[in-house]
């Protein structure tokens, strides 16, 4: 048996500043963009190099949704992007002004610092020990 996670859901206030920030700052593809209605899109983003794990982009509606954007997690690291050059995309980040919450720190499994979203979710930047 294979299986995998193919999308992750990520509720946002807007679609397009949503797509803005992780293309313009995280540098991530726009690999979908499809109308399903007057108000609801597919929109899917990846870091560049993956093939496998997908953010789904999906527009919060009503109260209750709103209420979770940039806090699905009760303020945990939500998401861990692994780089295979730290300090390259670190400072890159940096350039593009992402607010790191937590400076770079050597831990057993790589270097590692923490980043919000444009919402709030917060983010390791993981480069993992060889």
């Amino acid at each position: 048996m294979k299986q995998q996670i193919a999308h992750i859901a990520l509720v946002v206030a807007n679609y397009d500043e949503a797509i803005q920030f992780y293309t313009e700052k995280l540098s991530f593809r726009l690999l979908e963009d499809t109308p399903l209605s007057e108000t609801k899109r597919w929109v899917l983003v990846a870091p560049p190099g993956s093939t496998e794990c997908r953010l789904l982009l999906a527009k919060a509606v009503g109260e209750e949704q709103l209420s979770r954007v940039g806090n699905q997690t009760g303020g945990r690291v939500f998401l861990f992007l692994h780089t295979d050059n730290f300090w390259r995309d670190y400072h890159q980040l940096v350039a593009k002004e992402v607010r790191f919450v937590r400076p770079p720190s050597e831990e057993i499994y790589g270097t590692v610092a923490v980043f919000e979203d444009l919402y709030g979710n917060l983010w390791d930047l993981i480069g993992p020990t060889a």
